[in-house]
This record gives C-alpha cells, sequence and structure tokens, in this order.
C-alpha cells in the first residue's frame, strides 16, 4: 500500500515538474499534396420533338351500324324455319346483328390514329468535372537530431514554430 501512494505522489510531483515551452524545428522538405474533386456539372436545354398524339375520328355513337345490323340480321334469321321458330330466329338475328354491326362502325370509322406534333422536351446531360485541387503539405521535419513528419494546411517555410513538453519520468 506505502508503494502505491508514493508512486501516486511521484507521477503528481512529476506532473507539477513538467515544462513547456516553444522553440523552432528545421523543415527537410515541404510537398504539396493534392486531391481530384469531381465536381459534376448538370446542362440542360430544350428541344422540339414530333411526338406522337393520340386522336380519334368518328363518333362513339354507333346507331347506324347497330341498325343496319339488325336489319341485315333479321332478314337472315327469317329466312330460318317456320311459325314460331321464324319470329324467334328473326328477333335472335336482328339482336345479333345489331351487336355485330355496331361492332363493325367501331373497328371501321372509328379508329384511333396517331398525328404527330412538335411538343418541348427537356433534355439533360452530367458531365463529370475533375478538379485538382491543393489538400495540404506533407511536412518532414527535424528537432533535437529527430526526424518527424506531419501533414499541414499551409507551407511552413524555413522553420516550423514547436511546443515541447518536458516531463520528469520517476523511475521505480
Amino acid at each position: 500500500m506505502k508503494k502505491l501512494i508514493i508512486a501516486g505522489l511521484l507521477l503528481v510531483a512529476g506532473a507539477a515538474s513538467a515544462r513547456e515551452y516553444s522553440d523552432y524545428a528545421r523543415v527537410i522538405s515541404s510537398t504539396p499534396m493534392y486531391e481530384e474533386v469531381n465536381t459534376p456539372k448538370r446542362e440542360c436545354w430544350t428541344e422540339y420533338r414530333d411526338v406522337p398524339q393520340r386522336q380519334t375520328r368518328g363518333s362513339d355513337n354507333n346507331i347506324g351500324g347497330a341498325i343496319v345490323g339488325g336489319v341485315v340480321g333479321g332478314l337472315l334469321g327469317n329466312q330460318v324455319g317456320g311459325g314460331n321458330g321464324r319470329t324467334v330466329a328473326t328477333a335472335g338475328g336482328a339482336i345479333a346483328g345489331a351487336i355485330i354491326g355496331s361492332r363493325v362502325q367501331t373497328t371501321g370509322s372509328n379508329d384511333d390514329y396517331q398525328e404527330p406534333a412538335r411538343r418541348p422536351v427537356e433534355r439533360c446531360k452530367t458531365s463529370n468535372h475533375l478538379e485538382r485541387r491543393l489538400s495540404g503539405y506533407d511536412v518532414r521535419y527535424e528537432y533535437k537530431g529527430q526526424s518527424y513528419q506531419t501533414v499541414l494546411p499551409n507551407d511552413p517555410g524555413q522553420q516550423l514554430p514547436v511546443n515541447v513538453r518536458m516531463e520528469v519520468t520517476p523511475r521505480m
């Protein structure tokens, strides 16, 4: 226990006897360091292009096709059977003909077609812009016969200011 207390007192005494001062070290070399920095650049412009546009001809009113189909279907149905069967066949033919006639008119005269229209279209291109930037200086210096190395934001010149801290280390 006594040894632990003595060691603690020696450490406190050593810290109390620490001395700090400023001095200058001799710069051996100062080499600029560069880094490549990418700055993307986006350029946009407007082009006028023919863009397909859906349009409809005719109308959605398919009554004409339904009437013609109904008449033709009724005539064909009337040719089949006799008596009540003929009446049923005529009615069925008229209904089927009306449906078919309506669809024929829809697909025949009501076709969709594409008519090109000139429209503005925005186009963009991103290009990389590489730039070489100074990131700091790799500095090698000498102090009291020892060589050191550090990176600094600026070129220190011939001499580098250093803070020196001396501290007594107790032996045990």
